[in-house]
């Protein structure tokens, strides 16, 4: 049986995806040869691979008896690619990352100015992402990979690296500073108006969870769209809120905001690296990726 070996590639990108134009769009194809291919693929095997849904496709038997021999060989072929590329010199090329904006300005930046100064012919695409918008965008195959905090729910194939930790403050405006020599609980912040990312967010998650163990609610005067935005609103008397300490060091030092005492002590949090393993990275990416890693 001489079956073309780029209809097995399109095969395996439908199949992980489960959709005929998200696998065009990662291959660079369109969506009517991407169907075509695998009009011809079943034909030559003789086999029907895929069901046709409103919502996508999905495996029949045979396609997934068929998907967990490509999925191996392409996990072969993918990190052969890496090993080869190794070293190559990067002149051009583009990196599409997602990021949330407390990774973005206590993380990435950094990295971002020190990969531009070495690699200044490489595009940078930054979206500005929720944790959860750019864990989905990553399993859509729309970026490369995300940069983002904890915490942040990820399923095989996506992986999630740690690369650094850090902990947030509670601040207030000048008009809390009476509060300043106090050690409050988090049954006691309740009483103050608060601030907070919206509620579709991790960080308001991870906060109303912490709340909840203490046996209160955590319900915000003041919803915040990005964490840029908590510090101004804090500066203008509108409450208290929770921000990373390095977002808050030059307030706090100029005595813009007061730092507030805690009884209980917060959780660290940490800035993650989320990719998907079996998405193909082009040579920018890859080097980016492995400098970001490596620099942990």
């Amino acid at each position: 049986m001489n079956v073309n070996f780029e209809y097995y590639k399109i095969f395996y990108y439908v199949a992980r995806y489960h959709n005929f134009t998200k696998a065009a769009k990662v291959l660079g194809n369109s969506q009517p040869n991407v169907t075509r291919a695998m009009n011809c693929l079943e034909q030559q095997l003789g086999r029907i691979l895929f069901v046709r849904t409103n919502r996508g496709v999905q495996l029949t038997r045979d396609g997934e008896q068929l998907y967990s021999y490509v999925e191996a060989a392409m996990s072969q072929l993918l990190t052969a690619e890496d090993e080869l590329a190794d070293g190559e010199n990067l002149t051009h090329g583009s990196i599409a990352i997602g990021v949330s904006e407390t990774a973005l300005n206590i993380y990435l930046l950094d990295k971002l100015r020190a990969f531009h100064m070495a690699y200044p012919g490489i595009n940078l695409k930054i979206y500005n992402h929720s944790t959860p918008q750019a864990v989905d965008e990553v399993k859509n195959g729309s970026i490369d990979f995300a940069v983002v905090t904890t915490p942040a729910d990820v399923e095989a194939p996506l992986k999630k690296i740690m690369l650094q930790s850090y902990r947030e403050i509670l601040i207030g405006g000048t008009t809390f500073f009476s509060l300043k020599k106090q050690k409050l609980s988090i049954a006691e912040i309740r009483n103050y108006p608060m601030i907070c990312l919206g509620r579709e967010t991790m960080t308001f998650r991870f906060y109303d969870r912490i709340f909840r163990e203490h046996g209160v609610e955590l319900a915000p005067d003041t919803e915040a769209a990005t964490t840029d935005q908590i510090l101004p609103l804090v500066k203008c008397e509108l409450g208290l809120a929770f921000i990373p300490e390095l977002m808050a060091r030059e307030a706090v030092k100029n005595k813009e905001v007061v730092k507030l005492s805690l009884e209980e002590k917060l959780p660290d949090r940490n800035v993650c690296l989320v990719y998907d393993c079996l998405h193909p990275l082009n040579e920018a990416a890859k080097q980016f990726k492995k400098i970001i890693v490596e620099s942990r």
